[in-house]
């Protein structure tokens, strides 16, 4: 499997680009330089090597006019002592050489010689108009090679200077740079994964990114009031997910998890609870009767009244239809849940107006079990208050007929 190839950083890649850059600009300014040296010191060298020339051709005339090689030799031998003069030559009018000399030494630097000195310097020489000879000097590297040298060093020491300033220049922009870049990241980065909405890109000094770090500002306060919006309508949901529509009590499924944690944390403590179990009398006979409007009326005021009773650590839910349950706190067992079926009982027994000047006494039966002496479950307890809440309707039922 070929592993994934590492992407490079931003300052990175500013630090490559900044470094060609500086590369190419020194070795550009750096040749620039070094021609231009070159052709100053080609020129100073020629114009050297023609005044010795001409200092030459002063001290050979007398010889060349009277045809003397012994003083044309002495003559040129100033010239000898001179650096940078590789070979000279007196020829008289004739063509003849009339004295040489050719430095002993070998050229160090040829391709130096070769630059600066492609051809020799020749000097005519004249008496009272006549043409006697000439005088021809080549010159050579011995003169200019410590010149080149020192000029390198120090071009090269200029130019280096040059570009490790550049590169720490580039560097600190590229740094500057790329740290107001990473603020903005930074954000980008919490948001996504932490939901961060409250954090905000600072001001930056670079027009550009300031003005994304506002739209970035901008879009992130927009974000943070729909972040709002989906909290409070997913709140609202889940409030309406565990409420009975119709009563306001909790549903089934409220009941199911407040009775999961009431007994883990009884079984915890050691502690009791009662669990009462409700049915309304006759209830299909008052929808028939008077209507489902007036069910739902009978229902809300049995959910009302139910409520009215409970304590804080009391629960009331509505399981569906006519049926509805309490759970009373932990430690809120036994006679406690007794006392509070009979309250329930008395206060579900006062009349109540179903509307349209009619009054109606609604009949409850009530089922109760205890935990953990009748079971250890939800469905264990639900049974034996069931049981509970049916002999009671059979026990209302014989003594109607009596």
């Amino acid at each position: 499997m070929t592993a994934p190839q590492k992407i490079p950083s931003l300052q990175r890649l500013l630090n490559r680009f900044h470094f060609s850059i500086t590369l190419l600009a020194v070795a550009i300014s750096g040749m620039t330089v070094f021609l231009a040296g070159m052709a100053a010191l080609r020129g100073y060298a020629e114009s050297n090597l023609e005044l010795a020339s001409q200092l030459g051709a002063y001290s050979v005339e007398p010889a060349l006019v009277f045809n003397d090689p012994t003083a044309a030799r002495d003559a040129i031998q100033p010239l000898t002592k001179l650096p940078g003069i590789a070979n000279v030559e007196v020829v008289d009018a004739n063509g003849r050489i009339l004295a040489n000399w050719k430095r002993p030494s070998r050229d160090l630097a040829p391709i130096i010689t070769g630059l600066f000195f492609s051809r020799p310097v020749d000097t005519n020489i004249a008496r009272n108009g006549a043409y006697v000879g000439r005088i021809r000097l080549w010159g050579d590297s011995s003169a200019l090679g410590s010149y080149v040298r020192a000029g390198l060093i120090g071009g090269l020491l200029c130019l280096l200077i040059t570009a490790i300033g550049t590169l720490l220049i580039a560097r600190r922009f590229a740094r500057s740079l790329t740290a107001h870049i990473s603020s903005i990241a930074e954000v980008a980065h919490d948001v996504r994964l932490h939901r961060s909405f409250a954090k905000r890109v600072g001001p930056i000094p670079v027009e550009e990114l300031n003005r994304l770090g506002k739209d970035i500002n901008a879009l992130l306060d927009e974000l943070a009031g729909w972040h709002r919006s989906v909290e409070d309508e997913k709140a609202h949901l889940s409030r309406r997910a565990l409420l009975d529509s119709l009563t306001g009590l909790s549903n089934r499924s409220a009941f199911d998890q407040h009775m999961a944690k009431l007994i883990a944390d009884a079984n915890a403590s050691g502690q009791d609870f009662s669990l009462l179990y409700f049915d309304a009398d006759r209830f299909k006979a008052t929808n028939d009767q008077f209507g489902h409007a007036a069910g739902d009326a009978l229902l809300k005021a049995i959910a009302s009244r139910i409520s009215s009773r409970l304590q804080s650590s009391d629960m009331a839910a509505r399981l569906g239809g006519d049926e509805f349950v309490v759970v009373t706190g932990a430690g809120r067992g036994g006679s406690v849940g007794e006392a509070l079926a009979r309250a329930l009982d008395s206060a579900l027994s006062e009349p109540f107006s179903i509307g349209a000047g009619i009054d109606f006494i609604p009949s409850v039966s009530i089922g109760m079990s205890q935990f953990p002496r009748d079971g250890k479950t939800i469905a264990e307890l639900l049974n034996v208050a069931d049981l509970g809440m049916y002999r009671t309707k059979q026990a209302k039922a014989i003594a109607a007929l009596r």
